[in-house]
């Protein structure tokens, strides 16, 4: 993560050039390069540490997703948290991202579709059949779970436009999500509590928070 968050820091050091901002970044820079980074503890309780949800325990081969997003200000920086783990309760990935203006629903949507990214890529360079795959996504946005489930059918119909003939909000991250879900026969998006106990949600959120904090935000 330490790399990931001074590329960051690079990057928007790249876009200010005034002494200020340059001298901020620096500090932050300097941070994140000395931070003791902190390990996030499991409950052991599958190989992966996690108990498996209902949906998936009958299946021989499955995946479970679990994203979530958090934001400092609405908007403000944000940042989002995702996992996954097989029908063994293996953690195959979790990760997490940062952007410095965004909305907590833009990092929902991010979450989700950068857990089935990750997600898709396991499949293929394992070299498990992706169509015959089922995956259940896990989220506690109704945002995400009602617009995947409900609303984006509607919104394509009418060419990405909701019923008052406006585009969705973040439309292009809801053209980005359909596009992952697209290359997935067996998926489902499913709604959790957020901050409930659930284990992997509670996990995603932390995931996402610690990422603010490393990155000094």
């Amino acid at each position: 993560m330490k790399k990931k968050y001074l590329q960051v820091l690079r990057e928007m050091k790249s876009l200010f050039s005034d002494s200020d901002s340059q001298e901020a970044i620096s500090f932050l820079m300097d941070k994140v390069d000395h931070h003791d980074w902190p390990v996030i503890e499991r409950q052991e309780t599958t190989p992966g540490g996690f108990p498996l949800p209902n949906e998936i325990k009958d299946f021989q081969r499955a995946l479970v997703v679990f994203s979530d997003g958090a934001c400092r200000g609405n908007p403000g920086p944000g940042a989002w948290g995702a996992m996954a783990q097989t029908q063994s309760g293996e953690v195959i990935f979790e990760a997490s991202g940062v952007e410095m203006k965004t909305t907590n629903n833009r990092m929902e949507l991010e979450g989700a579709i950068n857990g089935l990214i990750q997600s898709y890529e396991f499949l293929i360079e394992n070299e498990i059949e992706v169509a015959s795959t089922p995956v259940f996504v896990y989220s506690d946005s109704r945002y995400v779970v009602d617009g995947i489930e409900k609303w984006i059918t509607g919104w394509k119909a009418r060419g990405w436009r909701k019923a008052d003939n406006k585009a969705p909000e973040n439309v292009e991250l809801w053209q980005k999500l359909d596009h992952i879900t697209e290359s997935f026969n067996n998926l489902k998006f499913i709604w959790v509590k957020g901050h409930a106990g659930h284990p992997q949600n509670e996990y995603c959120d932390r995931l996402a928070n610690l990422a603010l904090d490393e990155a000094g935000l």
